[in-house]
């Protein structure tokens, strides 16, 4: 497997423009810059700006135009966050150097950028860096995809050849249609273009399907006919061809993954000092009180990626010898008292916020399975697997639709599965939050379901 570097590109160019702008900030030496609430204030602003208008989001395709524009928008927004702080903070203080510094900002970072972008397409002109490409159909469109890749050298693509139903004696051709899976088996493919005009919807399904779960991008090229879906971005080539981009899911790009990681850890240290640090004891006294066993219940379950990690809970049966295998119904027997109160408000739950801190789950995602009821589940729903890209939730979409506690319908876990796909493809900050909200009026409300 080819060792990659490019991951590095974007977190090296970050922190260096930080650098630059505290550094910058630093040697005009106007004292009213030289105060950690205003580094703080600008460094954050920057990032949230360029997070935004994805500043640092650049592919191998793009012009030095697309990056020009890129430069303009981050600095329009940038600009009124960096003179609000005046207004807002200094009002009425008039700074002599603030105009210098957004200025020496301004020219450091576009040269800087476009430096890190020349150097970067000089360095896959020589054969490095680059990604390995198969076009399925032989159409018109298809030969210019291919024509680009054979003469744009400094974009980074390395052809290996194309498929197609009708034979060619061309040397780049490497059989039919249906090949293309043996051939990825066999071979490194990093994107994978498909002619739209020459495969059928029930190929390309197959194909998305395939590439999805091989980790492959898919580009699709259009014919002109085409519709394009919420699903596909519009790509061009050499700034003439177009070319559908496939949408990356929300977690594919790491500062979203950084983000939710991040207020995993912080609100799970809030519940932990807060709830946890005086509920604990209490819990302990009430559950020995009813019944012998520990007061947290272990249960190994399947997280991301399928890997098992074990899931905390505060015990709310009595100690038996299926809790592993059989859950809970309406009316167990095994339920305890305390038990029941728990599971009504969820508060058996808590003890899971432990597992977000050791990265094991998050707070909102996906429930986690028991790895025999998953092999159930994957005969019965298609795209059962997807759930596991990402780490299993203390509560979920599908939790708070409705959808929690036994399952007694083949429908129920349909729509679970369908509700935590749907999650997945379309995540944002304010989904969980609004998630967690709903989550919370749920415990005062109460569920029927929550048994």
């Amino acid at each position: 497997m080819k060792k990659r570097y490019s991951f590095l590109i974007k977190p090296l160019q970050i922190l260096l423009d930080i650098l630059l702008i505290i550094l910058i900030i630093f040697f005009i030496r106007d004292k009213a810059y030289l105060n950690l609430p205003f580094l703080l204030f600008i460094i954050l602003f920057w990032l949230l700006t360029s997070y935004s208008t994805s500043f640092y989001r650049i592919y191998r395709h793009f012009s030095a135009l697309k990056i020009l524009t890129l430069i303009v928008k981050q600095f329009l927004i940038f600009t009124l966050g960096y003179f609000a702080y005046f207004g807002v903070f200094k009002e009425g203080e008039v700074v002599n150097n603030q105009f210098l510094i957004l200025v020496t900002i301004l020219i450091s970072i576009t040269f800087t950028k476009f430096i890190i972008f020349f150097l970067v397409k000089k360095y896959r002109a020589l054969g490095n860096n680059f990604r390995t490409t198969v076009v399925l159909g032989y159409d018109d469109s298809a030969k210019k995809v291919i024509k680009i890749f054979n003469s744009k050298a400094n974009l980074g693509y390395k052809f290996l050849g194309f498929f197609s139903e009708r034979e060619f004696k061309n040397h780049n051709y490497l059989g039919k249609i249906k090949e293309v899976f043996e051939f990825v088996e066999n071979n490194i493919v990093d994107e994978l273009y498909c002619s739209l005009s020459v495969l059928t919807k029930n190929q390309i399904k197959e194909i998305k399907k395939y590439t999805t779960d091989k980790g492959i991008v898919l580009k699709l090229i259009p014919n002109a006919n085409e519709l394009y879906s919420k699903n596909q971005s519009i790509e061009f080539y050499d700034d003439t061809l177009l070319v559908l981009n496939v949408k990356k899911l929300p977690f594919e790009f790491a500062e979203n993954f950084y983000i939710k990681r991040m207020f995993d850890v912080f609100f799970s240290l809030l519940v932990a000092v807060f709830l946890l640090s005086w509920l604990l004891p209490i819990l302990w006294v009430l559950v020995k009180i009813e019944s012998k066993g520990p007061l947290i219940f272990r249960q190994k379950r399947e997280g991301i990626n399928g890997d098992e990690f074990v899931c905390y809970k505060f015990r709310s049966m009595q100690v038996n010898e299926h809790s592993d295998t059989i859950h809970a119904i309406k009316g167990d027997v095994r339920v305890t008292t305390i038990g029941a109160f728990m599971r009504r408000t969820s508060i058996d739950e808590l003890p899971q916020f432990i597992n977000v801190l050791f990265g094991d789950m998050s707070v909102v995602g996906p429930r986690p399975h028991l790895e025999s009821l998953s092999l159930e589940y994957q005969r019965d729903v298609d795209d059962y697997l997807k759930r596991h890209i990402v780490k299993p939730g203390i509560t979920g979409l599908a939790q708070i639709s409705g959808y929690r506690g036994e399952i007694k319908n083949r429908s129920d876990i349909k729509n679970r599965v369908r509700l935590d796909i749907f999650y997945i493809e379309n995540w944002s900050f304010l989904l969980d939050l609004k998630i967690i909200i709903q989550t919370i009026l749920n415990v005062f409300k109460g569920e029927k379901n929550a048994y």
